[in-house]
């Protein structure tokens, strides 16, 4: 038996040592030269898959290609018919089924509603538009009768052919406000005071606009501005029609200091009023059935004083400058339709204006039809309107 001296040790080990590396490299290199083989295989057979891969991928890139140019060719060819109405009548109104309705009785036509605010905000938008270089709108709907005179003056809307609207028949003479034949009607509804019966006693409501001044209703009425509301425009149209001219500037006077707030329309209005801001909101006579059907309360109740109420008729006319005359006709016939005009009272809250659509059954016990719809001449308004605006504003600054 050998024995391994200590230093014997140290050069066996370098030896090993070296051997041992040597091994490592060696094994090192045949790895590496697997790697390589295998690698050169593998590239070998992907660029055969690759070879055979090439033409079908083009192929798919090009019917992908010529898929997504006819998809934009179809969009392309699609035809918008640009609506401008008020808000309310898009965001929670008869608008988006208006929309789907018409879009699918007419393939490839795109129904694009712009709503930026009030009617009378959305009409002097369109009237900025047409005086400054042209508008994009083809229909304008919400008009109300009220407004009519501003807009016949400005020329905004073009003389429409009663031929093409075969449900105008269906809508009787007394709503059909426009004499001038520029304007169809499409809702009707009456404008008035609704109270909040958790905020104010039935006994304790106003029971006339007179009664409406005192000073126990002291910053608990929400106003709507006339100038840029149909809604705060018919009231104010009520009251010259009660008190007279130059009566009604008085009436405000006494009236102002019972102003919570005057808003620019009647949705910011109505908000207010539901918000438990003020118990005392200038609105429709339709407000309770609508309390009724979606809140299953009576909280809202109509005032009718002295059983009146300002009637309001909304229209729609086709706008100067159309390059859709034809499409839009057929729009303002779509929209006189029993079908759409039975989505008016249960989306909108007015009255349909086509003897033969429905009402829904809660209208016969809580939308209320006044026994006396105010209303003044169209004619009268034109002629006096922006005079009668200029007195109310300083009545109420007063």
């Amino acid at each position: 038996m050998s024995v391994i001296r200590p230093a014997s040790r140290v050069r066996l080990a370098a030896v090993l040592g070296r051997r041992t590396r040597v091994l490592r490299r060696s094994r090192a290199h045949a790895r590496a030269r697997a790697r390589r083989s295998r690698l050169a295989t593998f590239a070998g057979a992907a660029a055969l898959v690759l070879a055979l891969l090439l033409p079908l991928l083009g192929a798919w890139a090009q019917g992908a290609q010529a898929q997504s140019s006819q998809g934009q060719s179809t969009q392309a060819r699609r035809t918008q018919l640009v609506v401008y109405t008020y808000d309310s009548f898009v965001s929670w109104g008869p608008g988006e089924a208006i929309e789907a309705g018409f879009e699918a009785a007419h393939p490839g036509v795109d129904v694009v509603f712009v709503a930026p605010g009030s009617s009378g905000e959305t009409l002097a938008r369109l009237v900025s538009e047409l005086e400054t270089g042209g508008t994009t709108a083809d229909v304008f709907v919400g008009i109300s009768d009220t407004q009519l005179p501003r807009a016949l003056a400005r020329g905004i809307f073009i003389p429409l052919d009663r031929a093409r609207l075969s449900n105008l028949a269906d809508v009787p003479e007394d709503l059909q406000f426009d004499s001038t034949g520029h304007v169809v009607p499409i809702d009707v509804g009456y404008v008035s005071l609704v109270f909040d019966s958790e905020l104010l006693k039935a006994e304790d409501a106003p029971k006339s606009l007179d009664d409406l001044t005192d000073a126990r209703f002291r910053g608990k009425l929400i106003a709507i501005d006339p100038r840029t509301s149909s809604v705060g425009h018919a009231f104010l149209m009520w009251t010259i029609a009660e008190y007279g001219d130059p009566g009604f500037v008085a009436y405000w006077e006494r009236l102002a200091p019972n102003l919570l707030t005057i808003t620019g329309g009647w949705s910011e209005a109505y908000n207010f009023f539901t918000s438990g801001e003020a118990p005392i909101v200038v609105s429709y006579t339709t407000d309770t059935a609508y309390s009724v059907t979606y809140d299953g309360s009576e909280r809202y109740q109509v005032l009718a004083p002295r059983g009146e109420a300002y009637r309001q008729i909304e229209g729609a006319g086709i706008v100067r400058g159309s390059d859709q005359v034809d499409l839009a006709h057929e729009f303002l016939n779509y929209l006189l339709s029993a079908e759409v005009q039975e989505l008016i009272p249960p989306t909108n809250w007015m009255f349909p204006v086509n003897k033969n659509a429905a009402l829904p059954p809660e209208w016969e016990k809580y939308a209320v039809v006044p026994e006396r719809a105010v209303h003044l001449d169209p004619q009268l308004i034109a002629e006096n309107e922006a005079r009668w605006f200029r007195m109310w504003a300083t009545a109420i600054a007063r």
